[in-house]
């Protein structure tokens, strides 16, 4: 199954934009961050973040929760922080508890449901990618890895309307027309799929994705052997992280 994700921290304390941590799948996508001033938790600690000073931004975003415990919001980046520094249990615990003091910001459910496909724990992804996307219907990025989650759940027609939904949004995404392409051919719908991959292919050749799953599917056309074409088109898909 195709897993991409990538983290997204929508601020703007010092106009630092936060480079996207990719999973798998494809070229890397940079996500800049959203105007949004009512997210700033302290000056001083999110710039730390803005310049991926990560050690700096836990030191000092654990200092100010010391002063107030039921700050959302650093409780949030704090565990943004521990993501990003390698720390997942650290990152659950403090999503969790921005969560729980009530915090409702899309890319917090963005990243806590990225946390959860990278756990393999697809339904608990499921859950927090639909609040994403319900808190931030506009944004490209819920609705993408909501499709991840709902692929790796085998409901593959909910997945194909919400990487329809990314799509529209932001047509220009090649990693999302491959996963789109990928839903088509594990729908059995190869026509699709290599209408997708050939196009992916003629708009830029060096987008090896495309050009492997296109060579994945003519290979297990001609064999026949369509259990063998998913699981390879699937794998083929994955790129180190």
């Amino acid at each position: 199954m195709s897993t991409l994700g990538f983290r997204r921290l929508a601020w703007n304390a010092v106009e630092c934009a936060f480079v996207a941590s990719v999973l798998m799948l494809g070229t890397p996508i940079h996500a800049a961050s959203s105007a949004a001033s009512e997210a700033v938790c302290d000056i001083r600690a999110d710039y730390a973040l803005g310049v991926e000073d990560y050690p700096e931004a836990i030191r000092l975003h654990e200092n100010l929760l010391r002063q107030d415990p039921n700050d959302a919001l650093a409780h949030y980046h704090l565990g943004y922080a521990y993501g990003m520094n390698h720390d997942a249990a650290g990152e659950l615990r403090e999503y969790r508890r921005a969560e729980q003091l009530g915090l409702l910001q899309w890319d917090l459910f963005l990243n806590l449901g990225i946390l959860f496909l990278e756990n393999q724990n697809t339904s608990a992804a499921i859950d927090a990618l639909r609040m994403a996307a319900k808190v931030g219907p506009r944004h490209p990025e819920a609705h993408f890895n909501l499709a991840l989650a709902y692929e790796r759940a085998g409901l593959l027609q909910t997945a194909q309307k919400e990487i329809l939904a990314s799509l529209a949004l932001e047509p220009d995404q090649p990693d999302a027309q491959n996963t789109l392409a990928v839903i088509y051919a594990e729908m059995g719908d190869d026509e699709s799929a290599r209408a997708v991959w050939a196009k992916l292919v003629r708009n830029d050749p060096d987008y090896q994705p495309a050009r492997r799953n296109l060579d994945v599917l003519e290979r297990a056309t001609t064999n026949g052997r369509p259990e063998l074409r998913l699981s390879m088109i699937a794998d083929s898909s994955l790129s180190p992280r």
